[in-house]
């Protein structure tokens, strides 16, 4: 009865993995010869382990990546790609967004912008990190219907918080006035404060061409470009063909 009584208790107060480590404790013979503080200390690893995992489990679907297996582990370090593997290694480390600095991934089409991006994502969630991966257009959709419905200050908050913003298809197109200021909006709350990786076809010096209004532009690539490191992908060949993957 008393056994039965602790592990409800510690159901009851949420250590659900304590409880059934120390169920499974009563039936394990090998158990016995431990001391209580060493019982007591694997009760608690279990819990601790289950809570960890539980965190990176939501911080992963929180973060929404459109390539949910990127890791740094499997970038593919082809010769035509240039990517220099000692400067992945460092961006791997989070270093960047504790300093608050943000990352210019620059790319053709199909040279594996958005999966670096992810892999430096998921990089960041096993930190402990929160992270957001969105599409710039679907982000200003978002913006635009949040503006109409009187919550744009609260999405501009929701996408001022993660240690880590991932803005995939970067001006792939220009953008009409209203648009560029809700990017500065972004820039601005993100500041210092978060870091972005943008992922972008285009060379900066493009950008306030793309960005229309060129004060609005010059505000804008002043608070992203400053302080960032860049990682400029080249490619003869598609990452999508090397995959084997049809191209619609």
């Amino acid at each position: 009865m008393l056994t039965e009584n602790t592990v409800t208790k510690l159901q009851e107060m949420k250590l659900t993995a304590m409880a059934r480590a120390f169920k499974e404790q009563l039936t394990d013979p090998n158990i016995n010869g431990l001391a209580f503080e060493d019982r007591f200390g694997l009760l608690v690893d279990q819990e601790w382990t289950s809570r960890k995992n539980n965190h990176l489990k939501r911080l992963i679907k929180q973060a929404k990546f459109s390539e949910t297996g990127a890791c740094v582990e499997d970038i593919e370090y082809h010769s035509d790609r240039n990517l220099d593997s000692a400067q992945i290694a460092r961006l791997a480390s989070c270093n960047y967004i504790a300093e608050r600095h943000n990352i210019l991934l620059l790319g053709a089409t199909g040279s594996g912008k958005t999966y670096l991006a992810c892999a430096l994502g998921m990089a960041a969630v096993r930190n402990f990190l929160s992270v957001r991966y969105v599409r710039l257009p679907e982000l200003l959709t978002e913006l635009a219907i949040a503006r109409s419905s009187g919550n744009y200050r609260k999405v501009i908050q929701q996408y001022k918080k993660p240690a880590l913003l991932i803005l995939d298809e970067w001006l792939l197109y220009p953008l009409k006035e209203t648009e560029a200021r809700d990017l500065l909006e972004i820039a601005e709350a993100r500041y210092k404060k978060a870091s972005t990786i943008f992922c972008s076809q285009f060379d900066v010096p493009g950008w306030p061409e793309k960005l229309g209004d060129p004060i609005i532009a010059d505000a804008i690539c002043d608070r992203i470009v400053h302080d960032s490191y860049s990682v400029i992908i080249e490619c003869k060949e598609s990452m999508r063909k090397r995959k084997g993957v049809t191209e619609t």
